[in-house]
Formats: C-alpha cells, structure tokens, sequence
C-alpha cells in the first residue's frame, strides 16, 4: 500500500452533471464509471463534491451511497453561485495538498477553463493531476494542462446517449477529428447488449471478463508491473464484497491459475514470493480472434465490398458463440477492432456516408 498513488477527488459537481445531461440526451449522471476508473490508478482517500444541492437531490443520495461528502454552496441574492463554487473548490485544493502530503495525486472533474490556474499550481507543488469532463462541455484549454485527462462519455459502464438526441445535438466546435469516436458510442449497444448471456451471474466467465478489462486498465494507466496483490486490491475497490471464495476457489492464487490456464491472463515471476505478475497474453486466443475477425469480414465483404461494423460482433458469435473481446482484455468491439487493424488482420476506416467503420481484409 505504501507505492501506491493516493488520491484527492473534487467534483464540480453542477458542470459535471448538467454537462452530462445536456449533451448526452437528457441521461442522469453516475459517479459509478468514474469511480472504477480511479479505482485503477490508486487508492481514492477524499471525495468531494461542490454544488447547491437543493437542485440534486436525487443526485445528493446516489453520492452518498458512494461516500461522496457533498460540500454545500447555497445559492444567495446578487450573488454568483458558479464562482463561489469554484473558489471554494480551489481553495480546498491548494489547502490539501499543503497539508496532506501523501496525496500525491488531484483529480479535478469539471469542464471549465477556470480550473486551469488550479491545475497549473497543483502541478507545481509535485502533484499528478487528472481532468474529468464532458466532452461536448468541456473547454480547450483544460485537458492539455492535465497530466491525464478522462472523457465521462468514454468510460466503462457509462450508458450510451439515445440515437435521436445524438444526432439533434449541434455540431461541436472541435473540428472534424473529433467526429470519429461518436459512433463508438452509438454502435456499441447493437453489438454488446443483444445476447442475452453476456452478462450471467457471479460465474466464473464474468469474473475472467472482470479480471481481463482490470488488468488491461492497470497496463494502460499505471507505471510498473501489475501483481496478484495490486490486481486484488484493485478488484475490491471496483467491488468491496469481491471474494475469490465466491467462485469457487480457497485463495486468490488458485484463481489466477486457473484464468492463466483458459489464457485469460499470463504469469510470471512478481518481486516477491508468491506475489505472481500478471499480463494479459501476447498471442494465443487474441491472434486466434483476429483471424475469426478477418474470416468473417472476407465472407460477408466477397467481392471486396466493405463490411459494417454495425451488427458484425453477433456474426463473429455465429461462427464463434464463445467470443467475447472483453476476455481479451478491450473495452469494446470497436477498440478490439482497431486492435485487430493495427495487427494488419484487417482494415478499419470511418465512413460518413455509412455514418459507421466499415471493414474490409487488408491486402
């Protein structure tokens, strides 16, 4: 525990929440994706939220469930509610990291430009800092001056806007090159939530799925080798009440044997005894899937002709009713296919006239 990050998390709660509603159709915020997320880069040991709460209510009760303290800004006469919220969150800020010196990292979850003085000074004290905001309502200026910076749109296990709202929204202002991951969010419930078995009960499948997208995170987001031990510790704070025992196994060791295995992990010699590292594989299952992929984009795509990505996951489950890309550690369809076209297995390209990729064998 002692390597690992601590964290300080303020919210800005009022341009977190109606950013969300406002340019992801009208759909509530949850504090639940953004947690995980955190989950994987250290151990969360404050939590604040700044906002005149009178106007959250039913948001007030899903934060404390998550042991969220709700920092009260009420709103007065003549005065302006935005700034002294901003102040106030700032000034908590500087306070902590001078006098907590074991943060070691700041995560600020707002959109707004205002913060970027915060960020900057924060930096300077030695602090990591990670952004978290709307896309569609988050300023320029801020992510750049972030040591990370977190889309809410673009994590797990945030709900995917309704079609119609996406398409009425206007057009953002940040060029054409942010076009491209809409879709991502648009394509994934055709591919990922029509089989009924996707998501069964506490099995021994789901758990793989869990333990695959975990350490896939732990690799992406954190320095140094992913162990049993941090990979545990990192699955309670996801779940509190996650227990290997519950799946059928004595320790937590035995489980991991069992996943490398069916290839849903590798092990290899950790620092310490009994303290295995643990990585997702190489090849194996995932260049098995790449050339499931190609095969049935060659089959649907005869004649050269492109196939959509739309509907493509249920066909590879014909071919193979076992396919998950989850198992192999991506997120979604869409990332496990730009995986497979950086491989070479395919070609990936965004069509507007299709508004969807379309996929073709690469030559």
């Amino acid at each position: 525990m002692e390597h690992e990050d601590r964290i300080a998390l303020f919210l800005d709660y009022e341009n977190l929440a109606l950013g969300a509603r406002d340019h992801r159709g009208g759909a509530a915020f949850d504090f639940r994706p953004i947690a995980d997320a955190l989950a994987e880069r250290g151990r969360v040991v404050v939590r604040r939220a700044y906002a005149d709460w009178s106007y959250f209510d039913e948001d007030r009760r899903m934060l404390t469930r998550s042991h969220v303290e709700l920092i009260e800004i009420p709103q007065r006469m003549g005065a302006s509610r935005k700034n002294a919220a901003d102040i106030k969150m700032a000034v908590d800020a500087i306070e902590l990291a001078f006098e907590r010196d074991y943060i070691s990292t700041f995560v600020i979850c707002s959109g707004d430009s205002d913060f970027t003085p915060l960020v900057h000074k924060l930096r300077e004290l030695n602090k990591r800092v990670i952004g978290v905001g709307v896309e569609g309502s988050t300023s320029a200026l801020l992510p750049p001056a972030c040591d990370e910076f977190l889309y809410y749109d673009r994590l797990e296990g945030v709900d995917i806007p309704p079609v119609r709202a996406r398409h009425a929204r206007p057009a953002r202002q940040n060029g054409p090159d942010q076009r491209p991951p809409e879709p991502e969010q648009q394509r994934e419930p055709e591919v990922e939530d029509q089989p009924a078995d996707e998501e069964p009960g506490r099995d021994v499948d789901t758990l793989a799925v869990q333990v695959a997208q975990t350490v896939a995170g732990l690799q992406g987001s954190a320095s140094g080798e992913v162990t049993a031990s941090r990979l545990k510790r990192t699955l309670l704070r996801k779940d509190p009440t996650f227990s290997e025992s519950d799946y059928g196994f004595r320790t937590f060791g035995e489980l991991l044997r069992h996943l490398a295995e069916h290839n849903v992990v590798d092990l290899a010699e950790g620092p310490a005894k009994g303290d295995p590292e643990v990585s997702l594989p190489e090849h194996g299952d995932r260049e098995v899937a790449f050339g499931l992929l190609r095969g049935v984009v060659g089959d649907l795509g005869s004649a050269g002709n492109p196939v959509a990505l739309s509907g493509l996951k249920n066909q590879l489950r014909r071919v193979r009713p076992d396919f998950s890309e989850k198992k192999l550690g991506y997120r979604s369809f869409l990332q496990f296919c730009k995986a497979a076209a950086t491989s070479g297995a395919v070609d990936l390209r965004w069509s507007p006239e299709a508004d969807d990729y379309l996929l073709t064998t690469s030559s």
